[in-house]
């Protein structure tokens, strides 16, 4: 698969997994993060699944008009990935807030197999095996967190309004809070999402982030001609992560912009709203799981 990338080293790898059918079911994932040897993550593509048209064929929203059997087939499919089924997903409910909830297995199939109980929650964290935390996106930022020593895991939705909440911070913080999470221990990732190049945005969206991140707007902003300015959320999202106490070296940043790739990946921008959406998922690997993998 020919991806076009933003650096000249590959940060992103692809797996290929195999559904029932014999169709090829290509994920990405970032080897750091795996190498801490006790999850399993991946995020989806556009690919691999049975949905039809401009959400063709990994759609995982059943909030833009998809059939309902074909979102629950895809995510039969993603699970498989992981050795799970519909019912071992926990959802997040996004509106773009920096809400973080901590779920457990009394929460497994929230937002698959059984009604979500929350609203508003751009977030989710555990320490518990076997539960697949999935977010959901089609140009905002995905972000992934692995904390090795207390053995607890989060993953987190920002677009361009959490981002500017701060939204990675927001996360370990609450991490640090459930699990005693040091934010120089956490392995964080910054997912697939729509690179500076393609992301023009709004005098008041720009002068937010001057205003937010007075000490760095030459790197996550560059003026344009017209008035507009072009955002760099994965810089902005690195930043918040090192102001919180991550570590350069524990901080692995996107090389796939999703507004580049539209045949590969949903984006917002490049459809004109016209899509679906691909997930980011993790999990803490529990006995079954580590056999297998």
């Amino acid at each position: 698969m020919n991806y076009i990338r933003k650096g000249s080293h590959p940060i992103l790898q692809e797996q290929i997994y195999i559904n029932e059918d014999g169709s090829r079911l290509p994920v990405l994932v970032f080897p750091a993060l795996n190498a801490a040897g006790f999850v399993q993550h991946c995020f989806t593509t556009r690919l691999g699944g049975v949905s039809d048209g401009y959400l063709g064929t990994l759609n995982l929203s059943f909030t833009r008009g998809d059939d309902p059997v074909n979102v629950h087939e895809n995510f039969k499919r993603v699970g498989a990935v992981f050795g799970k089924g519909e019912e071992d997903f926990v959802l997040t409910c996004q509106e773009h807030h920096t809400n973080v909830r901590r779920v457990s297995r009394e929460d497994a199939g929230a937002g698959v197999t059984k009604p979500l109980l929350w609203t508003d929650v751009d977030g989710l964290i555990t320490d518990e095996p076997g539960i697949i935390l999935g977010t959901f996106f089609a140009d905002c930022v995905p972000l992934m967190f692995v904390d090795p020593v207390h053995r607890a895991i989060g993953a987190s939705h920002s677009g361009w309004r959490g981002t500017a909440a701060r939204m990675g911070a927001v996360t370990l913080k609450r991490m640090h809070e459930e699990f005693g999470t040091e934010p120089e221990d956490v392995l964080c990732a910054i997912g697939p999402s729509i690179c500076r190049e393609h992301y023009e945005v709004s005098d008041e969206v720009a002068d937010c982030f001057r205003k937010e991140f007075p000490a760095h707007v030459q790197e996550i902003l560059e003026d344009k001609h017209n008035g507009h300015a072009q955002l760099n959320l994965w810089e902005a999202c690195r930043i918040t992560l090192l102001e919180a106490g991550g570590l350069p070296r524990n901080i692995f940043v996107t090389d796939i912009c999703t507004c580049c790739n539209p045949e590969l990946l949903f984006s917002h921008r490049a459809s004109r709203g016209r899509r679906g959406n691909f997930g980011g998922f993790i999990m803490i690997k529990d006995e079954k799981s580590a056999q297998e993998h």
